[in-house]
């Protein structure tokens, strides 16, 4: 009878937690109700980048007022089902060829866009911090602050012309918090057939 005595409460023990073990699971298993998505109307707003582009860059050479000209290509594909996306680059200057990425995330909380940009050339280097923004009326402008040669910037990167065969990409610095511009590096894609 004591064996039997003891091994009641094991039994009922193992029976309580094999229960405990199945509500947590079954808890874990059942659909969570429907979250609201937040706000998705810009969720779309890069899916005419999407694709093989031949690409025009015209940078302006710091100090010098000169701009210098070269080709490149681009090609970008979705990321995490459409919340995100990656631009891989490659870039034939003058000086030589090299590679970068353009990295993008869709915030559906703010409604924005965050674009971060990774030179090949410098790739232990920290990354700029995220331009952030969004589409109005068919024009991306995206901002962030940042320094340059030790002293504070915004920077804007703005999109336009977006079409299915080309668009139009600009970026520009502020050196007094956004009220003057002076743009320094464009690029002009054309879609690969």
């Amino acid at each position: 009878m004591r064996i039997l005595s003891r091994g009641l409460p094991a039994i009922g023990f193992a029976v309580a937690v094999s229960v405990s073990i199945t509500a947590v699971r079954a808890s874990q298993d059942s659909p969570k109700p429907a979250q609201s998505p937040g706000d998705v109307s810009g969720l779309r707003d890069f899916d005419f980048l999407i694709g093989q582009w031949r690409v025009h860059h015209r940078v302006l050479k710091p100090d010098t007022g000169r701009w210098v000209e070269f080709d490149g290509t681009s090609s970008t594909r979705k990321l995490m089902d459409g919340w995100g996306n990656v631009e891989d680059n490659v870039l034939d200057p003058p000086s030589g060829t090299y590679r970068a990425v353009g990295l993008r995330a869709y915030d559906p909380k703010t409604g924005q866009w965050a674009i971060w940009w990774l030179d090949g050339r410098n790739p232990f280097g920290t990354l700029d911090p995220a331009v952030k923004g969004r589409f109005e009326n068919g024009v991306g402008h995206f901002y962030s602050d940042d320094t340059l040669n030790g002293k504070p910037i915004r920077t804007r990167y703005t999109w336009s012309h977006a079409a299915a065969a080309s668009a139009h990409w600009e970026q520009a610095y502020s050196s007094d918090g956004g009220k003057t511009w002076e743009t320094n590096w464009i690029m002009e894609f054309q879609r690969m057939p």
